[in-house]
């Protein structure tokens, strides 16, 4: 499967295509696996499995909460709930989960982006 384009102005810092395993960031920026988007830059998310997922898997995203205003979670390629002991322990944390399948976080992160609003992603490869 090739690289999905995402559109995006030229001079953002936003997703411009998501494939196999990987995520495009601006013209040449390429990651490898899952993706933290973060305030403080992009990084590389050990989780590969919706179903293995664990609230430590968020502390990266916890230590910022404050800077937040949406965190989109891309839960892989196809659509799926965030397991219930996860959920429930970031709620408590006051930090609340838009989930949606991979393709789709992208889109509404670049989306968001633009209107700049104060938004982290939490992307699963596909």
């Amino acid at each position: 499967m090739d690289m999905k384009e995402v559109k995006a102005k030229p001079d953002q810092l936003v997703l411009t295509g998501y494939g196999p395993g990987q995520f495009r960031l601006g013209v040449d920026m390429v990651y490898s696996g899952s993706l933290l988007l973060l305030p403080d830059g992009p990084q590389s998310w050990p989780v590969r499995d919706i179903n293995a997922l664990t609230v430590e898997d968020f502390a990266p995203v916890l230590a910022q909460k404050s800077e937040i205003d949406i965190l989109l979670f891309g839960v892989g390629k196809a659509n799926q709930p965030m397991p219930r002991d996860v959920r429930l322990s970031l709620e408590a944390a006051d930090l609340y989960c838009e989930v949606m399948d991979t393709g789709a976080a992208c889109r509404t992160f670049n989306v968001l982006v633009e209107e700049q609003r104060r938004v982290f992603a939490a992307l699963i490869a596909v």
